[in-house]
């Protein structure tokens, strides 16, 4: 009987042995779980505090950029034997601030995306060249060919992806011209779509 106590008793030592052990392994993956839940819910936090920054911003309406403007002039403008960049002074609207009408530049004040539209009018009789340039690349071009002498328009728009401080022009090419007058024929338009 004492050898039958004995090997029960040992039975049940190992068996508390055992389960200690896996009680032991259960808690540190539960431990292990738990760590690894709290991390991401922090992470979810700080995202979600970002985006209802954001969300704030667009409801104080601090990303308002808008600009449109026309060339302002009357007559003939250019030819020149370089690459003059226009200077819309002519300014409608300037939500924001971006469009500076004594340069002609658009600077982005956040990173976005953004819609631009330019027109350019002029008597046939010569090339009209203009160029929508990004921080001294060209994006896009509206370009009419000589076709006799008579008056024509042309236009190009086009949405582009700009970081903050990037700047957009439009500039007229070498031995190109344009003509304006009352009716406002050369413009350059601008927004933001949405920031990024």
């Amino acid at each position: 009987m004492s050898c039958t106590i004995l090997y029960l008793l040992l039975l049940l030592f190992f068996s508390c042995a055992r389960m200690s052990e896996v009680q032991t392994n259960v808690l540190t993956a539960i431990y292990s779980e738990l760590s690894e839940l709290k991390s991401t819910v922090s992470s979810l936090k700080n995202r979600l505090q970002v985006t209802e920054e954001q969300l704030q911003q667009l409801r104080k309406n601090e990303y308002k950029v808008a600009f449109g403007a026309t060339l302002g002039s009357n007559g003939d403008f250019g030819p020149f034997n370089t690459p003059v960049t226009l200077v819309y002074n002519n300014v409608y609207v300037n939500e924001g601030g971006a469009y500076n009408p004594s340069t002609g530049i658009f600077t982005a004040p956040v990173r976005g995306a953004y819609f631009f539209s330019f027109s350019g009018h002029n008597r046939s009789s010569k090339v009209l060249n203009l160029g929508l340039f990004k921080n001294e690349q060209q994006m896009v071009i509206a370009f009419n060919h000589p076709f006799g002498d008579r008056y024509e328009s042309t236009a190009n728009s086009i949405s582009l992806t700009l970081e903050r401080g990037d700047r957009v022009y439009v500039r007229l090419q070498e031995t190109s011209w344009v003509f304006d007058n009352y009716s406002h024929h050369n413009s350059f338009v601008g927004h933001l779509l949405f920031p990024l």
